[in-house]
């Protein structure tokens, strides 16, 4: 029976040789959706150290966007009322840029608005709405921390107080002087807490010492999602979202470097990139130092 067998096998073995000398055969073999679904559940996703730029991109930076866990209610309203932003100032200086869009212009003048959405479009706009609310919403970190430190010759000499050009009056009227938001003694510390864990890109200073304007919006997202209740791990979650929209060059580069070290982006744990061993201006030239930058977009630390 065994001989039976192997002549069957040379019988056929000889067969496809002589096909392969009339036909040019190619096979290719290679999973399938089909097979994948079968054998594994599902079709498998690339693997980090294999992901396009527009993959990678599209994981930092989605297109469509993301919708932070924070209601806007009639915030603008209430900073234009108080002056922290001069409405007619601060649509002139988008007539430069193309104009607010209707739902912008809802955002900075009516009540009853919903949900953020940040996005590739809107996030410089939203950068100097949360800007205008760090600055102007009362909270004793402006008011005891950093930012009064007497070596720096007092809070105004900052970019994210001398550069605040879209108020009614000077910045300094509406420093830490309106009460936006209210916040109790536990959403307090945890913004403390927080804010103190979170950097950006363009200095070395945490949101604790928000000298900048990223670092001051990034103060008034903080208190506005401890006001609403917003979990420890989601406030981090949503501040890499938002901070790679204002600095989505910085956060490619940092994405790639990741992926070439197997680690995905949507697997990252936020708090951890938002330190300073990723997020500071220290820690990201560390990371140029083995990765080459994405194109800059030069983010301002300016309106």
């Amino acid at each position: 029976m065994n001989n039976l067998y192997k002549f069957v096998a040379a019988f056929i073995v000889a067969g496809l040789i002589a096909l392969s000398s009339l036909f040019s055969v190619s096979v290719s073999v290679a999973p399938k959706p089909l097979f994948e679904k079968l054998f594994f559940g599902e079709t498998l996703a690339p693997e980090p150290g294999n992901l396009s730029s527009s993959n990678l991109e599209e994981l930092v930076l989605p297109a469509e966007g993301v919708v932070l866990p924070v209601v806007w209610r009639d915030l603008g309203r209430q900073m234009t009322a108080s002056g922290v932003i001069n409405a007619a100032k601060f649509k002139d200086l988008y007539a430069t840029r193309g104009g607010l869009t209707q739902e912008m212009e809802k955002m900075l003048a009516e009540a009853g608005n919903d949900r953020i959405k940040i996005t590739k479009k809107n996030s410089q706009v939203w950068l100097n709405l949360l800007w205008a609310l760090g600055l102007g919403n009362k909270n004793e970190i402006l008011d005891k921390g950093e930012m009064q430190n007497p070596q720096f010759g007092g809070a105004g000499n900052f970019a994210s107080t001398g550069g605040w050009t879209l108020a009614s009056g000077g910045a300094m009227q509406h420093y830490s002087a309106h009460n936006f938001i209210a916040l109790d003694s536990a959403q307090q510390a945890l913004v403390d807490e927080v804010s103190r864990g979170i950097y950006r890109p363009c200095c070395g200073n945490s949101t604790h010492f928000p000298d900048c304007n990223h670092g001051m919006a990034m103060l008034g997202l903080l208190e506005l999602m401890a006001s609403q209740n917003v979990s420890e791990q989601e406030m981090y979650k949503n501040a890499l979202a938002v901070n790679s929209y204002w600095f989505p060059d910085n956060y490619l580069t940092i994405a790639k470097f990741l992926s070439r070290q197997g680690i995905s982006w949507d697997r990252v744990d936020s708090a951890e990139i938002l330190g300073a061993k990723y997020s500071s201006a220290q820690g990201y030239a560390r990371i140029l130092k083995s990765v080459s930058p994405a194109p800059s977009s030069n983010p301002s630390c300016g309106a």
